[in-house]
């Protein structure tokens, strides 16, 4: 497993856990990122990804998006 920051733009990834404080993952979890949902990767700027998620983009910083693991 790696953080999801490790992945290529272009790339489409699955994820495999969300890691973090009970805080992190219930935001992550609102959001729509939950285990075996799959996440493409958009761009990255400076380590902030834009991931798209069915019909929607969401903009993640670092720290955040390294919480998830695919």
């Amino acid at each position: 497993m790696m953080p999801i920051t490790m992945a290529g733009i272009g790339e489409t990834v699955t994820i495999q856990r969300i890691i973090g404080k009970d805080e992190v993952r219930q935001h992550l979890s609102e959001l729509g990122f939950a285990a075996d949902s799959t996440v493409t990767v958009v761009s990255e700027t400076a380590g902030n990804l834009i991931l798209q998620m069915k019909e929607s983009r969401i903009a993640l910083d670092k720290n955040l998006a390294n919480r998830i693991m695919i």
